[in-house]
């Protein structure tokens, strides 16, 4: 069989024009041991360009309409993008014969496997044996990746990029991004918002978080000068008090929107700024320095807020760790957001911080974790060993 697909593979040098297969009485077959008369087709080969896609019926209408992309680099594993989801290609082989048949009639010549003439008698021609297909699966977004390139060169007030390829080096516009990350569009944009990024003479950035405490300084300072409350602040006023001070719309308007969330009352708009936000980004700002006594770090953080917000340990669930060393309880940042996105790597830098974690803890720093298919009770189970002394105890979880 294999000589004979070889001896009539030697026809591919015949120009194909996509059709003269007859697939139309192969798809008509009824059951019942009905059969049609097969031969190859004169154009037979190895046909590169074709290759075989299993897909689920709800992937039909984005691929048939041409709303898929293939994404990756020379050095990554592709993968299947449609406007919102992500799919691994994974090629599977099989011990069967796949013949691919071409839609229209069959050609006036093809040849039978001894490489003669066929006859009236055949009607199907079979281009090319598939030796397999590719495998769609739904995974997660590549995105660990776009934190690094966001990462690379964050805004900072009062920047100019100046002229030339050389300034823009770190920067990247969404074509950039769409290119590199492999992850769908919906996708992509989402976690962009997530990362507080952007968009800034068409590059998307992060905002520097010193540049973000002053904004947010200056905020507040106009919110007392002008006696604003704090859950409704003018977006006019506000903007127009910050341009005078020389900061931008563009940068003003996404640290409000990082901080706050936009009401409307009486047909104006207002900002009201979030208290567990606010809090928390003062809170950052109190731990830059490192390590805490958690006494010491909870009256700096006091008094630090603005005046009427009241801060609590629960704010900060995923954002710090507090350890017990002897007498006195320590605190430090230890940020979910800055944790690898994959859970493998996830869950490796969780217990290199450390070797066992209650749950407590250990919760906040996997919720954000999304595998299509798998559960965070299948995390748990795939990259933890968990003990528990007794049914009252709390379970600890350390490295399978």
């Amino acid at each position: 069989m294999d000589a004979e697909m070889e001896d009539a593979g030697r026809q591919t040098e015949i120009e194909w024009d996509g059709g003269g297969g007859g697939a139309d009485a192969v798809l008509g077959l009824a059951g019942g041991g009905a059969s049609v008369s097969l031969c190859y087709h004169q154009a037979f080969g190895p046909h590169d360009d074709l290759v075989l896609l299993e897909a689920a019926d709800d992937l039909l209408p984005d691929l048939l309409q041409g709303r898929v992309i293939v994404r990756g680099r020379p050095d990554e594993e592709a993968v299947l993008c449609t406007p919102s989801a992500t799919y691994a290609m994974k090629f599977v082989g099989t011990s069967n014969s796949m013949f691919l048949i071409p839609p229209g009639e069959p050609s006036a010549k093809c040849l039978r496997p001894d490489n003669t003439s066929g006859n009236a008698d055949v009607v199907a021609a079979t281009i090319k044996l598939a030796p397999g297909s590719i495998e769609l699966v739904r995974v997660a977004p590549r995105l660990d990746k776009l934190k690094s390139l966001l990462r690379e060169r964050p805004y900072i007030l009062d920047e100019d990029i100046g002229d030339g390829l050389q300034h823009k080096k770190g920067l990247y516009t969404w074509q950039d991004l769409c290119k590199l990350i492999q992850a769908s569009d919906g996708e992509l944009l989402d976690a962009l918002n997530t990362l507080s990024a952007v968009e800034i003479d068409g590059f998307w950035r992060t905002v520097d978080a010193s540049s973000v405490n002053t904004v947010l300084d200056m905020i507040l300072h106009n919110t007392v000068l002008h006696d604003w409350p704090l859950n409704a602040i003018p977006e006019n006023d506000v903007l127009s008090v910050m341009e005078s001070d020389g900061f931008t719309h563009k940068i003003v308007t996404h640290c409000l929107n990082r901080l706050g969330t936009k009401v409307e009352q009486e047909a104006r708009n207002f900002w009201s700024l979030d208290e567990k936000r606010v809090c928390l980004q003062f809170a950052r700002r109190a731990l830059g320095a490192g390590k805490m006594k958690l006494t010491n770090f909870m009256d700096k953080w006091k008094r630090s807020i603005p005046s009427g917000m009241c801060p609590d340990l629960q704010m900060l669930e995923g954002e710090v760790l507090c350890e017990k060393l002897g007498a006195e309880t320590w605190v430090h940042a230890f940020s979910v957001t800055n944790l690898p996105l994959a859970p493998a790597e996830r869950f490796a830098a969780l217990f290199s911080e450390r070797p066992k974690w209650e749950w407590k803890d250990l919760q906040h720093y996997i919720r954000d974790l999304h595998v299509p298919g798998v559960s965070s009770e299948g995390l748990l189970i795939k990259y933890t060993r968990r003990t528990q002394p007794n049914a009252e105890a709390e379970p600890i979880f350390t490295a399978r």
